[in-house]
């Protein structure tokens, strides 16, 4: 008899607000088969919403210590982990990895979810949402209704220069054109935090970085270490992040 397929997780990133229920609501109905059964984890301190009784299979997760505390809904084939939208990302996200492996379930995709209210409202989330999408595979534009087309632009021309591989969509309604196509478990993100092989760096006894095909390298004493994600790096003093980021809670 052959072993499971591990279940497939969905890391649904954004701030509280930002009509996430809603989306994967729309995801599940229309993205789906009928020979899937869709799970929904959501962390314990987002409020509740009207969309809540749609969610299939809907239980809540907690933080402890740094640490999430859950377990993968029993049967589930797809499982959407819903972040804390009013605390750090970064954090949640360095914190899922280990749980997804501990827990045995497979990352399908990482989908941010832009509230553009809020966004054009607040220049300096700009930095806080080039994080998420640093970790995304697909970004959904959200609560566009009243946004400048002007701001949605260059809000996207900012991603484009830097060369961001994820799929960026609109959402109208609650809804995105193709659900199939959001959830197509494809790596679309900048990020190597979840790849199955990372890579090594090799620097030398001052910490620079010596190319491998280098033909001195064995004359040299080296040193060789998993690759960092930048946003996961923390300071020697004080152990902060290095690229520390806005407080969403500033803006809520």
């Amino acid at each position: 008899m052959s072993a499971p397929e591990k279940p497939l997780v969905y890391l649904i990133l954004g701030a509280s607000g930002s009509g996430r229920r809603e989306i994967i609501i729309d995801l599940i109905d229309g993205g789906l088969g009928a020979d899937e059964s869709a799970a929904v984890l959501l962390a314990e301190d987002e409020t509740e919403s009207e969309f809540d009784p749609k969610l299939p299979n809907l239980s809540r997760w907690t933080w402890s210590d740094g640490a999430i505390d859950a377990e993968l809904p029993a049967g589930a084939t797809r499982v959407f982990f819903i972040t804390s939208g009013r605390a750090s990302q970064v954090d949640q996200i360095e914190a899922f990895k280990p749980w997804l492996a501990a827990q045995g379930g497979e990352l399908a995709r990482t989908i941010s979810v832009v509230n553009c209210q809020l966004g054009e409202k607040n220049p300096p989330l700009l930095a806080w949402y080039e994080a998420c999408i640093h970790f995304s595979d697909v970004v959904l534009l959200n609560r566009r209704e009243g946004v400048e087309n002007k701001w949605i632009s260059k809000f996207l021309t900012h991603f484009e220069k830097l060369f961001y591989p994820c799929i960026f969509e609109m959402v109208k309604g609650g809804r995105v054109k193709n659900p199939a196509l959001v959830l197509e478990p494809q790596a679309r993100r900048m990020t190597h935090v979840f790849d199955e092989e990372q890579d090594w760096i090799v620097t030398d006894v001052d910490g620079e970085e010596i190319d491998e095909e280098d033909e001195t390298v064995e004359e040299q004493e080296v040193h060789a270490h998993i690759e960092e994600d930048p946003y996961f790096a923390r300071r020697s003093e004080g152990g902060r992040r290095v690229k520390e980021l806005p407080d969403i809670r500033d803006f809520l």
